[in-house]
């Protein structure tokens, strides 16, 4: 017997950042927690955090972080098309998990119309397995600009038939000419499918707000169903408007700093990091906010040659080389691994074309082609040196995205070991030579063992006193963030009408 579809919720919001993904979060750690089967969806996302699932297909972070929320494995028929942008005007297309090829924005735009029927099958399989999908959407769905052949915004909710919850971010101001904005500019169609309004991110006393909620449901027409806190819940980013490359932080006992490239792709490798007491995790983007730190991070990069010269212009790169002369560590992922080496290559034009000179802190270079590695990897650091040895033997776990490889010259050698869980094929991963170490793996900090053992190395090299030292158990800690979310929101939104508006359909 064939079983029902799912039934649909959809967050969309008024702009970027307004909160969707977050919310949406915590609607799947709700809807869990009460004993439903719910699973994530989004059409289309933009972003450089991506993941790479169990079958080496590659997908937004976004939705693997709600897979989390909901307590289930992320799949790609939750993100069906990644848009991983190159430069200002074009992106990497992605779509079930592999490059379909770069286009321009324009390209892309006239293209998308092809892709509906990848988008609908993805869906269909995935509410064929869950009893609730919650949606999110992209932006606005007012960008009346882009509502041609819309997939990700009213498009998809009348794709699958789901009622709409219109979320307003109060703390950039104007939430009222946002929401009310918005569903101005919808077509008549579309403001029957929103059901619900949220104000999210809202600090102060309630009781101010509420006359202006009033008037905010008259105009509308739509009943807001919440007012969302501004809750402080630690969970991943899923892009560059997070507010954690914002202001300043303060140095600590340990000092990290990861050097903020134009393309940075998935930062939230530093999360572990960041949550160990007693270490300042900074986000520069200038010599002046480099410091003295313990710790230089090159993280990854969507366009490795351009944010290398990048790096150059900028002085980044000689304040960098002068701290590693200091013995300072020096760590790069992925692309910034790439960036350490002697030169770079890319005669296939994969990225800039040419060959440039690399930093020169490892003798390797680095080839690049159109094939692009996305696997899982179990790893153990086999022949690690300089001040982070006492790594040596410790095992992790993370993934791999990369187009290009390394070849080693001179003394430098791999400096761990990597099972590829797909082909089951065992390789040489990574780099080091004296305090400056590099790796193509995405999430090796995210064992405890690991994180803590990098802070210890340099707690140690400080003559400071690591017995107390503290590392999380990282996915521990993720699942305590997800339940003070589903917490925050339940008190904060009207779930019972919620319940409604999903029974109600559209």
């Amino acid at each position: 017997m064939r079983r029902a579809m799912a039934r649909a919720i959809m967050i969309q919001g008024t702009m970027s950042n307004a909160g969707k993904s977050l919310l949406a979060a915590g609607l799947c750690r709700i809807f869990r927690q009460d004993g439903y089967r719910v699973a994530p969806f989004k059409a289309q996302n933009m972003a450089l955090n991506s993941f790479i699932t169990p079958e080496g297909l590659e997908m937004g972070r976004a939705q693997v972080m709600q897979a989390e929320a909901a307590g289930i494995e992320p799949s790609v028929l939750m993100n069906p098309i990644l848009l991983k942008p190159t430069n200002d005007v074009g992106s990497q297309v992605i779509v079930n998990g592999e490059v379909l090829g770069s286009m321009s924005a324009w390209d892309y735009y006239d293209y998308k119309s092809k892709l509906i029927p990848k988008v609908k099958e993805a869906y269909e399989k995935l509410a064929a397995q869950y009893d609730i999908i919650v949606i999110e959407g992209a932006g606005s769905p007012a960008e009346i600009n882009l509502k041609r052949d819309d997939i990700v915004n009213m498009g998809m909710a009348k794709m699958a038939k789901a009622p709409v919850l219109l979320v307003g971010d109060i703390d950039r101001g104007g939430v009222f000419a946002q929401l009310i904005g918005t569903v101005m500019l919808l077509d008549e169609d579309e403001r029957q499918m929103v059901k619900g309004l949220i104000v999210n991110k809202f600090r102060g006393d309630r009781a101010i707000l509420d006359p202006g909620l009033a008037l905010l449901e008259e105009k509308a027409g739509v009943p807001v169903v919440g007012v969302a806190p501004y809750l402080d819940i630690q969970v991943e980013d899923e892009d560059s408007l997070t507010e954690r490359f914002e202001g300043s932080r303060g140095v600590d006992l340990i000092d990290i700093a990861v050097v903020r490239l134009p393309r940075i792709s998935n930062f939230t490798d530093f999360d572990p990091l960041e949550r160990i007491p007693g270490v300042s995790l900074r986000y520069v983007k200038n010599v002046s906010g480099l410091k003295d730190p313990d710790m230089v991070i090159l993280p990854g990069t969507k366009n490795t040659m351009e944010d290398l010269q990048w790096l150059r212009q900028s002085g980044m790169e000689a304040a960098i080389l002068k701290l590693a002369g200091k013995g300072r560590i020096v760590m790069g992922i992925c692309g910034g691994y790439q960036m350490l080496g002697s030169s770079l290559s890319d005669p296939e034009g994969v990225e800039a074309g040419g060959r440039m000179r690399g930093m020169g802190l490892l003798d390797m270079d680095t080839v690049f082609s159109s094939k692009k590695t996305r696997t899982q990897v179990d790893g153990v650091f086999t022949r690690i040196g300089g001040m982070l040895e006492s790594l040596q033997g410790t095992r992790f776990t993370g993934y791999e995205i990369h187009m290009g490889e390394a070849v080693f010259s001179g003394d430098t050698h791999g400096m761990d070991e990597v099972t590829d869980r797909v082909t089951g094929t065992v390789k040489q991963d990574g780099a080091c030579a004296k305090n400056v170490y590099g790796t193509y793996v995405h999430g090796i900090f995210d064992r405890e063992e690991v994180a803590k053992g990098v802070v210890s190395a340099i707690g140690r090299a400080k003559g400071l006193d690591v017995s107390e030292i503290q590392a999380v158990d990282f996915a521990a800690f993720k699942e305590t963030q997800y339940d003070l979310l589903a917490e925050g929101l339940r008190k904060n939104l009207d779930m019972e009408r919620i319940y409604q508006i999903l029974e109600e359909g559209v």
